[in-house]
């Protein structure tokens, strides 16, 4: 029984990374995997479904990669603007991850996502780094008095305004993100009287 749900994730895999999610239909991936439509229904409700099981798994790689891959005893401010700077390369070097930039169509994906399984399952990062943060403020490096949830929350929009910078303007990225990373990190430090 799991070799045929295995099949459809193998192939949803392998068919979103060469075309993409919105070129991606069920009847492709059913076919690929020699599988009745009605059975791929039998493992997962959508097509949605099925790319946000792949897209976990795969930021997960790269989050477990990129926290074996950092010094998470430098400073701070180097740790975070390598994380950023890791997270962002990654995102851009995988097929399925580099979806998270065409909004369109990820913001639909992750509103549904997040409906159906809590905000929590799409915070990959979320308890390895929380960790990370509160050895920073054990440590006197992080302000205590600011929650760790919205410690999480700044870092969360310092990732997010990546998918703004045309918006913001292209011709201040990277700059912008490391300034504003600064920024946030200089305000969450223990001020030294």
């Amino acid at each position: 029984m799991g070799d045929k749900k295995e099949d459809i994730f193998n192939v949803g895999k392998k068919l979103f990374s060469a075309r993409g999610f919105k070129d991606t239909n069920v009847s492709d991936i059913t076919k690929l995997a020699g599988i009745g439509v009605g059975t791929f229904y039998n493992y997962y409700s959508s097509k949605e479904k099925l790319f946000m099981e792949i897209y976990i798994e795969e930021n997960v790689k790269l989050k477990k990669s990129m926290m074996e891959s950092i010094d998470l005893d430098a400073e701070p401010l180097q740790v975070i603007k390598e994380l950023m700077a890791f997270n962002i390369r990654g995102m851009k070097a995988n097929p399925i991850l580099k979806e998270w930039y065409n909004r369109e169509v990820f913001s639909k994906l992750e509103q549904n996502y997040r409906e159906e399984n809590g905000i929590k399952y799409v915070d990959f990062l979320y308890t390895s780094f929380v960790e990370v943060i509160k050895k920073w403020q054990a440590e006197g490096k992080m302000r205590d008095d600011i929650d760790v949830e919205l410690i999480m929350a700044f870092f969360s929009a310092l990732i997010n305004i990546d998918t703004h910078k045309e918006e913001i303007g292209i011709e201040y990225f990277p700059h912008i993100l490391d300034y504003l990373a600064e920024f946030v990190m200089k305000g969450l430090q223990v001020k030294n009287n």
